[in-house]
């Protein structure tokens, strides 16, 4: 059983997709930042590319992604040329440099576009960038999903699916605004079983409105049976005031802070039970997947999917909002699809905002890392007093305790990890110097 620190879980920590996090973004870095970092990419580099498609056929009330509406085709065609156009203008600026080895489409929905709109980008990246039977991956909403998009994904040798499942319970359905039927699920699953698209991940949620444990149980449950390769388990965060479109949601229907870590430990409880294996904090994979294996070798990172396997130093984001990641550099393209169409249409750079990492921060990033993805990181004897003076409170919880040098996040302390990282923040965290961290 986890331990219950009302105080501990009220304090608000980042989700670390990346550090430093986008919150400290500025515009102060901006597009030849990011031309010189494109620059600085050496040959053979490994890259991993992220494609954004800001749209969906149906907006959900609890949605916090940068997404509109699928339905004004002329604009969506827009967005993919200015996407494809973007895609040449950094190829052309790498100079056949670097070798890509993953790409994953997110949104918003990828499936909100046409089959051949997909083929056409995805065939563009492959013909103008040096990939060798890359890893390629998708996020799909399972509502848009039909036969069709099956023999496409599998025509394209999509190695791996991620399907937003959420919840089956039909009344929280209801409360987020996404209808899906559990035997629709069944059909998608089967439908890319059968065309050899084994790697499928389920994206579920917890703390969502009138979602009892008793429902998310019933929900792990179908999931389980259903078997997944990898599946998230994510907390809903309620941000009305920022997401317009939450606030379709009642608040007062969403559980309180007890029931919302009661869910998350049922979550890990019954998972790991039926043989995944915990990779990070909401992260869980069969023991066969790549996911797994590198957890139990220590190869896990953190990018803005999530937990990975993915070790490449440089992510390269195409698409409005989309982030591209270099060893001393973070990039965000312009959130809004209009002025990122214009951008690109003017042969620029959609950079709009950034942040250049420095040899201290990058510090701090690797100890975040280590805790987030491998429960423990190695300080240096130098900075052991004031380390252990930030974890004082952890250790005395018996979230943390030592093995020599190293912080150690305990398996009753996995709840708290990412309060755990934040002290290493130079932001949100106590610990001001890193020079012997």
């Amino acid at each position: 059983m986890w331990s219950y620190y009302p105080d501990l879980l009220a304090r608000p920590v980042p989700r670390y997709a990346s550090y430093p996090t986008a919150m400290e973004f500025t515009g102060e870095v901006g597009a030849d930042d990011h031309a010189q970092a494109l620059d600085r990419v050496t040959a053979a580099t490994p890259i991993s590319l992220y494609v954004h498609i800001p749209f969906c056929e149906q907006i959900c009330w609890y949605c916090g992604c940068n997404t509109g509406a699928a339905g004004r085709k002329q604009r969506l065609a827009d967005y993919l040329a200015a996407l494809r156009a973007e895609v040449a203008l950094v190829a052309k600026r790498l100079g056949g440099r670097g070798r890509v080895q993953r790409i994953a489409f997110g949104g918003g929905s990828p499936n909100a576009i046409a089959p051949v709109e997909l083929v056409r980008l995805l065939d563009r990246i492959l013909t103008i960038f040096d990939c060798h039977r890359p890893e390629i991956s998708i996020e799909l909403d399972p509502r848009g999903l039909d036969a069709e998009w099956a023999l496409v994904l599998a025509a394209a040798r999509v190695t791996r699916v991620s399907l937003g499942v959420q919840t089956f319970a039909p009344h929280v359905q209801q409360a987020i605004g996404r209808i899906q039927p559990l035997s629709h699920i069944e059909r998608v699953v089967a439908a890319l079983r059968l065309r050899d698209i084994d790697a499928i991940n389920f994206d579920l949620m917890y703390g969502l409105p009138g979602q009892r444990l008793e429902d998310l149980d019933a929900t792990l449950d179908e999931t389980i049976r259903l078997a997944p390769s990898r599946i998230a388990l994510f907390g809903y965060a309620h941000l009305p005031d920022m997401i317009p479109r939450q606030r379709q949601i009642d608040g007062v229907m969403l559980p309180d802070q007890r029931l919302r870590f009661d869910q998350a430990e049922l979550g890990y409880r019954r998972l790991t039970a039926a043989g995944y294996h915990p990779v990070g904090f909401d992260h869980f994979a069969r023991g066969d997947d790549p996911l797994a294996v590198a957890a139990r070798e220590g190869r896990v990172s953190r990018n803005f999917q999530g937990f990975t396997e993915d070790m490449a130093p440089v992510l390269l984001g195409f698409g409005a909002s989309a982030i591209s990641r270099f060893p001393d550099l973070l990039v965000q393209n312009e959130k809004r699809p209009g002025p990122y169409r214009d951008m690109v249409g003017g042969g620029r750079l959609a950079t709009a905002r950034g942040i250049t990492v420095t040899d201290a921060e990058r510090l701090r990033g690797a100890h975040i890392c280590d805790l987030l993805c491998r429960g423990r990181t190695s300080v240096g004897p130098a900075l052991q007093s004031a380390v252990r003076a930030a974890m004082a409170d952890y250790e005395r919880y018996g979230i943390v305790e030592w093995a020599g040098n190293d912080l150690v996040i305990r398996d009753d302390g996995l709840p708290y990890a990412r309060h755990v990282a934040a002290q290493f923040d130079s932001v949100r965290g106590p610990i001001r110097s890193v020079d012997a961290l």
